[in-house]
């Protein structure tokens, strides 16, 4: 999809990554909310991917629940290695911890999201936008008026 950003600048963003833990779930819990969201936004012909350090074990399950691809790197750098497979100028990251550093390097737009289990100061420097949840995250995508007017100088 294709956002306008004020002041000229575009961004095309067709491939969302995605952390797992403390992103798209809160303490291995995926939200019904969520589910739906991913759902509309692979409808709309965004590509949806996971890549997680997998610290809970049901990685494979949500990925597969989905119908994402699922890609495990438990460093910064490991997840830095696997966004190489990505057109950086098009993905977008989400994340909330010190190993998603290595996913917000490689992409044009990086998200993060301050749910629960919290953020690691380290990324702040790393990240465009900070919403409350990943459903808010998500729904940047969605509107892309509120995408634009948060991004815009």
């Amino acid at each position: 999809m294709i956002y306008h950003i004020p002041k000229g600048e575009t961004l095309e963003i067709n491939t969302i990554v995605l952390d797992l833990n403390g992103t798209l779930t809160v303490k291995g819990i995926l939200e019904n909310s969520t589910i739906e969201l991913i759902k509309q936004l692979q409808n709309n012909s965004f590509r949806l991917v996971l890549i997680s350090g997998d610290i809970r074990g049901n990685a494979k399950t949500i990925a597969d629940k989905l119908g994402m691809d699922l890609y495990l790197g438990s460093t910064s750098d490991e997840k830095a290695a696997q966004m190489q497979q990505f057109d950086k100028n098009k993905t977008a990251a989400i994340g909330n911890a010190r190993i998603d550093i290595g996913t917000f390097e490689n992409a044009v737009l990086s998200i993060a999201t301050l749910q629960s289990e919290g953020i690691h100061t380290a990324i702040i420097n790393h990240v465009d936008i900070i919403v409350p949840s990943i459903d808010d995250a998500l729904r940047l995508f969605i509107d892309k008026k509120s995408l634009e007017g948060t991004l815009r100088a």
